[in-house]
């Protein structure tokens, strides 16, 4: 079997966690991790028995591609001087701090044909993996994504920390430009806001209503979507989503499902009928590694490429403008 040589760089809690997912994939080979702690870097390559290396260019010339696990601000030179190794990488999202890097990352990518992901986890889930078979396509989104305190992340805002995962899904489900957006957010126990809510207007007329906190009592991640004939709602943290559908009452599918009565009259009348789709066994953070590695391998488009995360952070940047912007006002 063809296997990828892959270096993990940052050995924090995720890097550790990245590090032994990558070594559970069939083919790929872990070659090494490097950090700047040298400490830290030593800890987790003795527990996954793999090399250390005390140098991010010894590493990247001993590997085909990089997932890297750095803080945000250092996303851009890590990946740049991957690029101008020519190896492969997978990024933790964000993709960059700023724009401006993020569309340089892009466009070193295409010009030196390198592949590119951006390790948005949420697209992963086994509650939107469930819904492959549907023909997804909401004119109104809900997303209300809540976290207990955690001092780790506080150094981006709640947007970049949190929210920007809905907001990648967002996107990949409307698949329109962003026409408006208004917001708002507050700082509340750290530097950066805390908790903010946005509301998208996309040039098709579907709308998004999102929100995040990351001082919440409570645990929660979920999203509910309507579209024509359907109430279809998502839960990140079990993983678990539920359809509810309109059909005609003489449709021979009812039999199949759980009914829940009648909606509307005459030749409008509808069934309305339940499902729970099968919720897919699988981690989400192995999943997409494998993804990545097989994007690689087989020369395919990642599942969430380059644009795709710098696409989310333009919209993430804008809802922060937004809110800076109105309280000038």
């Amino acid at each position: 079997m063809n296997k990828l040589k892959v270096g993990v760089i940052g050995t924090g809690h995720l890097g550790n966690i990245h590090t032994k997912l990558l070594k559970e994939i069939d083919n790929c080979e872990v070659t090494g991790v490097f950090d700047i702690d040298p400490t830290k870097a030593q800890k987790v390559a003795n527990e996954h028995q793999v090399s250390v290396y005390d140098s991010l260019n010894s590493l990247l010339r001993k590997v085909d591609a990089v997932s890297i696990v750095a803080t945000t601000s250092a996303h851009y030179e890590l990946v740049k001087e991957a690029f101008e190794n020519n190896v492969h990488v997978f990024v933790e999202k964000p993709i960059t701090a700023e724009i401006s890097e993020g569309e340089t990352l892009v466009a070193l990518a295409a010009e030196t044909k390198l592949k590119f992901q951006v390790g948005h986890i949420e697209r992963f889930n086994p509650a939107l993996l469930s819904l492959e078979k549907y023909n997804l396509n909401p004119k109104f989104i809900q997303t209300d994504r809540l976290a207990q305190f955690n001092p780790r992340g506080t150094d981006v805002a709640v947007i970049h920390d949190l929210m920007i995962h809905d907001i990648d899904i967002i996107l990949s489900l409307v698949k329109s430009d962003v026409k408006e957006i208004k917001a708002s957010g507050v700082e509340v126990v750290s530097d950066n806001i805390d908790i903010a809510n946005a509301r998208l207007e996309f040039e098709n007329g579907a709308v998004a209503n999102v929100t995040a906190s990351r001082i919440s009592q409570k645990k929660m991640r979920k999203m509910r979507m309507f579209q024509k004939d359907a109430y279809i709602t998502l839960d990140f943290t079990t993983g678990v989503s539920e359809v509810y559908r309109l059909v005609s009452p003489d449709d021979s599918s009812l039999e199949h499902f759980i009914s829940f009565g009648e909606m509307g009259v005459g030749e409008n009348k509808k069934s309305v009928i339940y499902e729970q789709p099968q919720q897919k066994d699988v981690n989400a953070l192995k999943y997409e590694l494998q993804l990545f590695v097989d994007a690689v391998l087989e020369d395919k488009r990642p599942v969430v490429s380059g644009e795709d995360g710098l696409k989310a952070l333009k919209v993430a940047d804008a809802i922060i403008n937004e809110i800076q912007s109105s309280r000038k006002k």
